[in-house]
């Protein structure tokens, strides 16, 4: 009975009944759900940055590349006619920072695998123009379904090692797909997890593995946290947080800046010359 006279409530006796297991058993599940959705946000970024990446180099490598050369040209220019020794110094750092032609492991990076040449390669050898690959950038329904499997498929639920094993392997297709921004494929893999096996129950964990767990969810938040500094604090990350929602607009901005600046070498260069 309580105090005032009146009979103690469910809620209250549950409350009350509790085993401090079990409040410790919710704090796991919570903390490894917002672990997920932190892990979730980094690989989403991080397919981001790396997507941008690659249209970067493919649309304004060419143009730092003809940048460069355009530097060493007039550095080699200006010592030429000036005979100065600091002018030839200048001349010999500016080349030796054009960068050289690539070699074949260089050219081919990514475009053999297992099922033997790219089509950008096979292109290439047949002298035949390059596509270059559109930027990827998962669209929101490829998102909701990356999120639901994350949540029900992520390695982290597991507590058994043949589980987990499982998950990774599983989680490491969906990653793929999602980094494709592939959402047929993503609907394919959550009809397979769906009809997969269901995972046995878990039994009761003992505060000592609670405790356990919980320093290692820690531990992961910890390292995910560098992961995502990193990332933001790289120069695409830097460039994608400038323009987060039209990130190739700001690629047409910058190729503007890097044509002007060519056309400004090459009026220097001629003058030096002529």
């Amino acid at each position: 009975m309580r105090p005032d006279g009146g009979e103690p409530s469910d809620g209250a006796e549950r409350a009350g009944d509790e085993r401090p297991e079990a409040r410790l058993e919710r704090a796991v599940r919570v903390a490894e759900q917002a672990l997920i959705e932190f892990e979730i946000a980094v690989e989403t970024f991080r397919v981001e940055v790396e997507n941008f990446s690659r249209l970067h180099h493919q649309k304004l490598g060419p143009m730092y590349t003809r940048l460069d050369e355009l530097d060493a040209r007039i550095a080699e220019a200006r010592a030429a006619r000036t005979g100065d020794p600091e002018d030839l110094r200048r001349a010999q750092e500016a080349r030796a920072a054009v960068m050289p032609m690539p070699g074949v492991d260089e050219l081919f990076h990514d475009w053999i695998d297992s099922d033997g040449l790219s089509p950008e390669a096979a292109a290439m050898l047949n002298e035949r123009p390059v596509q270059a690959p559109k930027r990827v950038r998962p669209g929101e329904e490829a998102r909701k379904l990356y999120r639901e499997l994350a949540r029900k498929a992520h390695p982290d639920l597991a507590r058994e090692e043949d589980e987990r094993q499982r998950r990774e392997e599983f989680i490491t297709r969906v990653n793929a797909a999602y980094a494709r921004g592939d959402e047929a494929q993503l609907r394919e893999l959550s009809a397979e997890w769906e009809a997969g096996p269901v995972p046995a129950e878990e039994r009761l964990s003992e505060s000592e593995e609670l405790y356990a767990r919980l320093e290692w969810l820690a531990e992961r938040k910890d390292m995910l946290s560098v992961l995502a500094r990193e990332l933001e604090e790289s120069a695409i990350g830097a460039m994608l947080r400038m323009a987060p929602e039209d990130p190739d607009r700001l690629l047409e901005e910058i190729a503007e800046q890097l044509l002007a600046q060519v056309s400004e070498r090459e009026t220097e260069l001629a003058e030096l010359v002529q």
